[in-house]
């Protein structure tokens, strides 16, 4: 049977939490949070996190699992998450993972050395010294250095070779290593889907959220985490809703313009998120038009599902 992973992705406000749960509900099965901040327990009302009431009926995993003085990162996103699938496998469950952090989605899908990056003086360095003596060199080069990936590749394979010394440069780890500790021995069939909104009706849609969470709480939360003795300059702080409010606490600026950077600034997050997601040609768009068109989407995703896998 094909291992299949359901996965919906879209900017904040996109309405990806609902439709996660309506086909999480619909399915009987689990969801997996791809959001950098919902993982944080402090982050509560600025992260637009599930309803406890949702939370109870459905698990949901890498929501309230970290102190905000914690560390988490996509790599750590990758490793945890093909093990939470690969449990979910073993239980017959189709696992959903739905988020709007590319990074984490792209890292579960792709792989984390997907994200090492080329250094160019580097690699030019190496190209320069195959010109000069050869295939052979360069592979001698990786075997005193990382016999693991060597013994796995040849000469011939140059330009394996070549990526394989960049990583080890980069990192100080074997490329095959890194590969193994993310288990991709198995093949899983990722699934995208993505809710594109009208511009204009996305923005309404986060100028509304931002009044909602003010008139939930959110100062009232944020000065609550300052009160623990957090350090206002954690990473997980520097978040849209949190680092605007924490200015206003600090008389930068008044409630008013707060809210107003808060809008502006969720609204340049959503573009950035939706120029990220569109590059990748493999995500199935849904065009939303209502509420009610979204919701109705869970049994068009499933439907499309059986499409593909049929396929």
């Amino acid at each position: 049977m094909e291992r299949i992973v359901i996965v919906i992705v879209g900017p904040t406000c996109s309405g990806k939490s609902d439709v996660a749960f309506n086909l999480a509900f619909k399915l009987n099965t689990e969801i997996i949070s791809a959001d950098s901040r919902q993982i944080y327990k402090q982050l509560n009302i600025g992260t637009a996190k599930p309803s406890s009431d949702k939370l109870q009926k459905i698990k949901h995993h890498f929501i309230n699992e970290l102190n905000i003085d914690e560390k988490f990162d996509a790599s750590k996103f990758e490793v945890k998450g093909l093990k939470i699938i690969d449990e979910m496998f073993n239980k017959n469950k189709v696992p959903i993972v739905a988020g709007g952090t590319g990074l984490y989605i792209k890292a579960l899908i792709d792989g984390i050395t997907s994200f090492i990056p080329n250094d160019i003086n580097f690699r030019d360095d190496l190209l320069k010294r195959r010109r000069e003596f050869g295939n052979e060199y360069l592979y001698n080069e990786l075997k005193n250095i990382d016999p693991i990936s060597a013994d796995k590749m040849l000469p011939q394979n140059w330009k394996r070779v070549i990526r394989a010394l960049e990583v080890f440069h980069l990192t100080g780890k074997s490329i095959i290593k890194i590969q193994k500790e993310v288990n991709r021995e198995s093949k899983i069939k990722f699934i995208q889907f993505g809710l594109k909104w009208n511009r204009e009706l996305l923005y309404q849609r986060i100028n509304e959220r931002v009044e909602k969470m003010i008139n939930l709480g959110l100062v009232n939360e944020v000065k609550e985490i300052l009160s623990q003795g957090y350090d206002k300059n954690l990473y997980s702080l520097n978040t849209v809703g949190y680092k605007e409010i924490i200015d206003y606490l600090e008389n930068k600026h008044s409630l008013e313009k707060a809210i107003d950077l808060i809008k502006r600034n969720t609204r340049r997050y959503a573009k950035k998120q939706f120029t990220w997601f569109n590059k990748d040609k493999r995500i199935f768009w849904f065009d939303i038009k209502s509420e009610e068109e979204l919701l109705d989407n869970t049994n068009k995703i499933i439907a499309n599902c059986q499409l593909k896998i049929a396929n």
